[in-house]
C-alpha cells in the first residue's frame, strides 16, 4: 500500500521475479503475482496484490486487503511526503483492515541515501510505535527485499 512512485510494483518484481525495471507504468487498479518459498519444513505461498497508488484507486484498497495476513506500507526515503502518507495507511488498516494483520513499513530506494528526507531513526521509531516491523529497502539494489518478506512469513 502507498501513494504512487514509491516503488511498490519495483518491490514485488524484485521479489518475485528477481527483476528490477527501470521504466515501470503506474499500476492501474491492482496486478496479483504469487511466491511458493520454503520455510522451515513447509512452504509458504504469498499471494501478493500490488495496489495502485495514484489517488483515484485509494477506495479500492479495502477489497485487497481484506482477508490479507499481512500488508506492507512503502514509502520513498527522498520524499518525506510519503512518508506522512505512511501514518494515513496505517490508521486505515488498523481500523478497517483485518484484525492481528502484520504491518511491514519499508522505506524504499536506499540506494538514493544521498537525497534523504526520511531519517532512519524516524521511520524506525514510528514503526515501533504501531507495532510494526521497519526495513529500508532497494528494489534497484536488491536491500532487504528477501527479508520483508521472510519477516512476513514468522
Amino acid at each position: 500500500l502507498q501513494d504512487s512512485g514509491v516503488g511498490k510494483s519495483s518491490i514485488v518484481s524484485r521479489y518475485v521475479q528477481d527483476h528490477f525495471g527501470h521504466n515501470i507504468t503506474p499500476t492501474i487498479g491492482a496486478s496479483f503475482m504469487t511466491k511458493t518459498v520454503p520455510c522451515g519444513n513447509e512452504f509458504h505461498k504469498f499471494l501478493i496484490w500490488d495496489t495502485a497508488g495514484q489517488e483515484r484507486f485509494n477506495s479500492l484498497a479495502p477489497v485487497y486487503y481484506r482477508g490479507s495476513a499481512a500488508a506492507v506500507i512503502v514509502f520513498d526515503i527522498t520524499r518525506e511526503r510519503s512518508f506522512h502518507s505512511v501514518k494515513r495507511w496505517v490508521k486505515e488498516l488498523e481500523e478497517r483492515g483485518p484484525e492481528n494483520i502484520v504491518m511491514v513499513i519499508a522505506g524504499n530506494k536506499c540506494d538514493l541515501s544521498d537525497t534523504r528526507e526520511v531519517s532512519v531513526k524516524d521511520a524506525k521509531e514510528y514503526a515501533d510505535s504501531v507495532g510494526a516491523v521497519f526495513f529500508e529497502t532497494s528494489a534497484k539494489n536488491d536491500v532487504n527485499i528477501e527479508e520483508v518478506f521472510q519477516e512476513i512469513s514468522k
